[in-house]
């Protein structure tokens, strides 16, 4: 296989060779990537008035990664562990571009570096002994 060039080529060279054939992904796992890269495009077009065949990889750089992430959580209203799923799609394909496009591998690198956002943790929830005796006396057992 020819090396990808640009983003566009980058981008199709991830979801069809990573993805979908190196790391054989869940259709969930590919799904919920495509999502993000839909998001982050579209985020791209509003805001650098850029379309996506027309982006660079320079374009992505960490402050507009941030600067997308940020937009998810304050406009779209997403969770703080909805951001970390789409900032993991987003690291992964940075991944790919830092072994991929080594003109690349600075803004890669700022890319990569960038964190999970933290998040409160619920504790876990277990059920009293009366509430387990609820559930198991509900089936009707005759049927």
């Amino acid at each position: 296989m020819t090396a990808p060039t640009g983003f566009p080529g980058l981008l199709q060279a991830f979801f069809t060779d990573r993805l979908m054939h190196q790391r054989a992904a869940s259709p969930h796992t590919i799904a919920s990537y495509r999502d993000t890269f839909r998001l982050l495009l579209k985020f791209a077009n509003e805001r650098l008035g850029k379309k996506p065949s027309s982006l660079a990889i320079g374009d992505l750089d960490a402050p507009f990664i941030g600067t997308f992430l940020n937009h998810l959580e304050k406009d779209r209203s997403i969770s703080s562990r909805s951001r970390n799923v789409r900032l993991a799609a987003i690291h992964s394909f940075f991944r790919y571009v830092a072994l991929h496009e080594p003109s690349s591998c600075a803004v890669a690198q700022r890319v990569l570096a960038m964190l999970s956002k933290r998040f409160d943790r619920r504790p876990v929830q277990f059920l009293t002994r009366v509430e387990i005796d609820a559930l198991l006396s509900a089936p009707d057992k005759e049927s």
